[in-house]
């Protein structure tokens, strides 16, 4: 089954680049265009996507409040967002308000199209740039109280630890390795944490586990 991708930008030349690209790869497809935030909530229900490869800076609607309203859907698409800048200010609501991936525009073809697949698959993906800016604004902001907020209290000790270790970049093995744990227990235990918490992904683990204060930076 191919993968339905709505590309979102108001420059038409980078969507149409955006769309030779992708209809190059016999395993995605584009169903629809949009030329700014509010086409592209439209968009997204009409066309049935999986993917919206999402612009932020765009005129009557930006990418974040687009992204926001498309994510507040029931079954909604995920969303890949690209920006041109890799200190991009939207970075982190981008991603707090459901963002699934963030790319800079100039990465190459390869790793767009693998972006594509590997937040279609409901991973999270984030470009090296890109991590750094989000552990920068959490390092500029006041540090929150050490208890933390009641929402952590639903989870056991060890998910706690597990969530902390996904804050700081590690993959389910890597966890696994780390605590010396089956991949498969790992991995369940991170599917109780996402589902206790609401969490759609690890971009959205990682954001709540510095919110809260059960990581901090330079830790």
């Amino acid at each position: 089954m191919s993968i339905r991708v709505l590309v979102v930008d108001d420059q038409e030349l980078v969507r149409a680049g955006f769309v030779k690209l992708i209809e190059s790869e016999p395993e995605v497809r584009v169903v629809g265009e949009a030329a700014d935030g509010l086409e592209a909530v439209e968009a997204a229900t009409r066309t049935r996507c999986d993917i919206v490869l999402m612009d932020i800076r765009m005129p009557n609607l930006d990418g974040l409040e687009a992204t926001r309203r498309i994510c507040a859907k029931s079954d909604p698409p995920r969303v890949l967002v690209l920006t041109t800048y890799d200190l991009d200010e939207h970075v982190f609501e981008a991603l707090k308000a459901g963002a699934g991936g963030f790319l800079l525009k100039d990465a190459p073809a390869d790793q767009l199209l693998a972006g594509i697949r590997v937040v279609a698959a409901g991973e999270a993906l984030l470009a090296p740039a890109v991590t750094r800016r989000l552990i920068e604004e959490f390092a500029r902001r006041p540090a929150p109280p050490p208890e933390g907020p009641s929402e952590l209290a639903k989870l056991t000790p060890r998910e706690r630890q597990i969530l902390a270790l996904i804050a700081r970049g590690l993959s389910n093995s890597e966890i696994a390795a780390d605590l010396v744990l089956a991949e498969s227990t790992v991995k369940s235990h991170v599917g109780s944490i996402f589902m206790k918490l609401d969490l759609r992904d690890r971009v959205q683990a990682v954001v709540l586990a510095y919110e809260t204060g059960l990581v901090r930076p330079g830790e």
